[in-house]
């Protein structure tokens, strides 16, 4: 799945990204150091992966976060 990258924080490696329908999906550290990124910059497109499905009644986990290759 695509997304941009909204928020990132370097101390913590944490962040969100936009959904391509604007919905905020936060990632935690496992999940920015799962990608091998070094940095994140807002407006970056990224490749996420993510467990949990939206609507059986569980949230929606990134697990996975990296950039976005053509």
């Amino acid at each position: 799945m695509q997304a941009t990258a909204y928020t990132y924080d370097p101390e913590t490696r944490s962040g969100q990204v936009l959904l391509d329908d604007g919905t905020p999906l936060p990632f935690d550290a496992a999940a920015f150091d799962a990608g091998g990124l070094r940095l994140l910059r807002p407006g970056q497109r990224v490749r996420i992966e993510t467990e949990g499905a939206e609507g059986a009644g569980g949230e929606r986990r990134i697990t996975l976060v990296t950039l976005q290759t053509f």
